[in-house]
């Protein structure tokens, strides 16, 4: 059976861990809000399920608790950041206080980071920069273990690498599209292979490179210790996409791209972004900007609603659904990740309510 959390309880539990994993209670705070924001938003797979994975990282030393971004680059609009291998929810954050500074002043910033761990749910950075009114753009590459296959490929070359867009709305909630170029998140696989559940075919290939329906194929080794691997969206489309997140995420940012074997057995996950901020006041088009999105957005809800549907929504809304509806009901945890958020505790003398 599930357990159901309150989600200010559920941050207290999951901090008490990553302190005693070494973490300040400061940093401890930001990186358990954002894991529990990942699970209101209704994206399980980047919420407290990943705290395992973070604790074998910090164990391995992989993943360095109380590290800061730090500038390699400063020419005003262009920032070169790296993360010295800290928590992605905190080097990420101070990345992008630094960057939506510059694009304030500057009209546009252009900042790449390096070597942060695990940076979670992209879209909250996005949101952070259409709060303070700034179009945001985010190209990601993974470097933990390669699960998507290319197009027409057979085992996994690449991460899930995935890309990002805010555009703030006057008047209403913004446009943040958030995706991994993968068919699906790496940590939905987890999810419903933690549930004993099925997925839906055309997402998945075996490690012979069949198609399958299996998510443990890509969450535990098979035959001869492979794994299967995730296909992109989209076929070709969504490929081409993944391609280009490595090589401006990974190549461009200096963080390093996919082109070796790598050890399966290693926890961490080393994320590159590119990010490109834009200030529509310094440019000139604030009202046509303003005017005309508005009008677009009027126009997409106004015509009719498909069969099945209830209304036509634009990418942020089902997040924002979901967080109404489980700061209210709270949040749910599969037994199995319970489990695995308990022995996590075990690993640095916390114990959680079995």
């Amino acid at each position: 059976m599930p357990k159901s959390f309150q989600a200010a309880d559920l941050q207290v539990q999951v901090a008490a861990v990553l302190v005693a994993a070494g973490s300040s209670p400061e940093e401890a705070d930001t990186v358990a809000a954002n894991l529990v924001l990942a699970n209101l938003s209704g994206h399980d797979s980047h919420g407290v399920g990943m705290l395992p994975r973070y604790v074998d990282a910090v164990l391995e030393g992989g993943l360095q608790p109380n590290h800061s971004v730090q500038v390699v680059l400063d020419s005003g609009s262009l920032l070169t950041l790296d993360g010295q291998r800290g928590y992605g929810q905190v080097v990420g954050e101070q990345a992008m206080a630094l960057g939506i500074s510059r694009a304030k002043t500057h009209g546009s910033c252009i900042m790449t980071l390096a070597n942060a761990h695990h940076l979670g749910r992209i879209g909250h950075f996005a949101e952070l920069a259409v709060a303070q009114g700034l179009v945001s753009l985010h190209f990601v590459n993974v470097l933990s273990r390669p699960v998507v296959a290319p197009f027409g490929g057979g085992d996994g070359r690449f991460g899930t690498n995935p890309c990002c867009i805010g555009v703030p709305l006057k008047g209403r909630e913004a446009f943040v599209l958030d995706f991994a170029t993968s068919r699906v998140a790496q940590g939905k696989m987890r999810v419903a292979h933690n549930e004993g559940r099925c997925v839906e075919p055309g997402m998945l290939i075996d490690e012979h490179g069949h198609p399958t329906t299996d998510p443990g194929v890509v969450v535990v080794p098979q035959s001869k210790g492979l794994f299967g691997a995730l296909l992109a969206f989209g076929e070709h489309k969504g490929y081409g996409l993944a391609v280009a997140c490595e090589l401006l995420g990974g190549a461009l940012t200096g963080s390093g791209t996919w082109h070796k074997l790598c050890n399966p057995d290693v926890r961490a996950v080393v994320n590159g972004m590119l990010t490109i901020l834009i200030d529509p006041a310094k440019l000139g088009t604030q009202a046509a900007f303003e005017q005309e999105a508005l009008a677009f957005i009027d126009w997409l809800g106004a015509g009719p609603v498909a069969p099945g549907f209830d209304a036509v929504q634009i990418a942020g809304d089902p997040e924002r659904a979901y967080r109404q509806q489980r700061q209210a009901e709270g949040i749910a945890v599969d037994a199995q990740t319970w489990q695995e958020l308990v022995a996590a505790g075990h690993k640095v003398g916390v114990s959680l309510p079995n």
